[in-house]
């Protein structure tokens, strides 16, 4: 395959025109109808950078071309009709970041940007590490919920098994970058180069790199190329440019195809695709890319995608590729975020330990009247989706932490909150729950190139404990869940508040050596003037 020169990937829109390809308007002329900021506004505060609270905040950002599904807060359900809560875990963290870039920028975000789960699991937690052949271990904590004393909250967490850097196994990667002319902003394809440049002096001899990139149409600027040879790679992630329409299907086709080329079999085989999300030459349809994706997963070629930049992110199309191609989906807004996603978690972003992971929760009638999943909207399944091995579900990368938290109403507490009905009520499962014991958890997963699930069962106990003596862990991810409510003005919110949310996180920052959790603490301060 001939490889194109980087050049000639500028002026491909135009080419296409020329030839009487298409009548797509080019990258450029979608910028200048006022989806993107100008190329002048960047983003200058970052993880190192505090907010303070009085600061004036910078100016606003159009986002009428951003695009984000419709998410409705998970309601309480009773457990005498509906006794099993299921779920597939989630790894992405592109709601946070993508938070901070509205709260940096003086602005509220928006709902259903808002994904609850990807706020909690974008911080690390001490959990313990598994001591089996297990990739995973789980922890549970119970205790009273800070936004409403009479209910509990509990914490369900996994703890994927650490695996350093230089144990990783080979990697066989296809960086799939969007170089179409909506990339053009600083914070879109300089940002998305000085990512890559980290993550490129993080490979060794045996790992393979092939560069893929479209616009009006796509090509490869590199073939694959050892990554001891990292100024051939760094070269050619140097000369891009951007320019053109955005022939994002024809870009996946083709980094699948030489993904596919070069199959390790006992490797890592990867597309990372970076962009803004935009896609319109091509295969461009949802259906049509969820088909594909899905087919090269069911061969062993997982995808990552990473979303860049403002006004015309396509927040709802990213996530959903990442999650039918056995991936995880990260929003890049500064440098610093961008080696906390390539370098210093690069072995959670793209090495799996565990695939189709699925969490069923039957809880106790004696114990419990109903509960509530905080987070996860778009993460639900129907009961009989646990024990179908042929339904997909989340990954779990080595050394990623997963976080549920779970509101529950105890018996003999006041129903003060409304309740889900259901029309069909399922029956209670035949489970003999252990003494004191408020839920069961089952989990099941399969192994990364494995087809049939294992399961593991946990018993969580009625510990009924004050929220003052809970765990730095229950604390700080109950700091996070209750600002999230905020933004997303939730109607389960109870008592939460600004004041609250920062006080937990103050209390519960610990050893935080990276510093996300204080920049948590200043996202909340940055907040007062947002939230009415």
């Amino acid at each position: 395959m001939k490889p194109f020169r980087v050049k000639e990937i500028a002026f491909l829109g135009l080419a296409a025109l020329l030839a009487g390809c298409g009548a797509q308007h080019s990258g450029a002329d979608r910028a200048e109808t006022a989806s993107a900021p100008p190329p002048q506004q960047q983003f200058s505060k970052s993880a190192e950078s505090p907010v303070e609270p009085e600061a004036a905040p910078e100016p606003a950002e159009p986002t009428s071309g951003e695009t984000y599904d419709a998410i409705e807060d998970n309601p309480f359900e009773l457990v005498g009709s509906n006794p099993l809560s299921t779920f597939s875990i989630d790894v992405d963290t592109a709601s946070y970041s993508n938070l901070r870039r509205f709260i940096n920028n003086g602005q509220r975000p928006p709902k259903d940007a808002v994904r609850i789960e990807e706020l909690i699991n974008y911080f690390t937690y001490e959990y313990p590490q598994p001591t089996d052949d297990r990739p995973f271990s789980i922890d549970t904590e119970t205790a009273a919920t800070p936004w409403n004393s009479k209910h509990q909250l509990v914490r369900i967490a996994l703890q994927g098994k650490k695996i350093a850097s230089e144990n990783l196994p080979p990697s066989n990667l296809v960086f799939l970058f969007d170089v179409s002319g909506s990339m053009n902003d600083p914070n879109k394809l300089p940002l998305l180069k000085s990512g890559f440049r980290m993550l490129v002096n993080e490979l060794n001899a045996e790992d393979r790199v092939s560069i893929v990139v479209y616009a009006g149409a796509a090509g490869v600027v590199l073939p694959p190329t050892p990554g001891s040879e990292k100024e051939t790679i760094l070269e050619a992630i140097d000369n891009l440019n951007a320019g053109g329409s955005t022939a994002g299907g024809e870009g996946i086709q083709l980094a699948y195809k030489l993904a596919q080329e070069n199959f390790l079999e006992a490797g890592n085989n990867r597309v990372i695709l970076a962009s803004d999300g935009d896609f319109n030459v091509g295969i461009s349809s949802d259906t049509e890319l969820v088909k594909l994706i899905e087919g090269e997963r069911d061969k062993g070629v997982f995808l990552t995608t990473l979303g860049f930049g403002s006004g015309n992110l396509q927040d709802a199309k990213m996530e959903k590729l990442a999650n039918k191609g056995n991936g995880n989906y990260a929003y890049i807004d500064n440098e610093l975020e961008a080696r906390k996603v390539l370098v210093t978690e690069m072995g959670g972003t793209l090495l799996t330990i565990a695939k189709d992971v699925k969490i069923q929760v039957a809880f106790n009638p004696e114990k419990v009247q109903a509960y509530r999943l905080i987070g996860y909207e778009n993460r639900r399944l129907q009961t009989q989706d646990f024990e179908d091995d042929t339904k997909d579900a989340g990954e779990l990368g080595a050394g990623h932490t997963v976080t549920a938290l779970y509101e529950v109403i105890p018996v003999g507490a006041p129903l003060d909150v409304e309740v889900a009905e259901n029309p069909a009520p399922e029956p209670n499962p035949d489970i003999s729950f252990e003494d004191n014991a408020l839920m069961q958890v089952n989990l099941r997963y399969k192994e990364p190139q494995g087809s049939e699930s294992q399961l593991l069962s946990s018993t969580v106990a009625d510990e009924g404990g004050s929220f003052e003596t809970a765990s730095e862990n229950l604390k700080f991810a109950a700091a996070v869940a209750s600002y999230g409510m905020i933004l997303r003005d939730s109607p389960y919110k109870g008592d939460a508040s600004l004041e609250q949310a920062l006080n937990l996180a103050q209390e519960s920052q610990g050893v935080d050596l990276d510093g996300y959790r204080a920049e948590f603490i200043r996202l909340i301060q940055s907040s007062e003037k947002l939230v009415k």
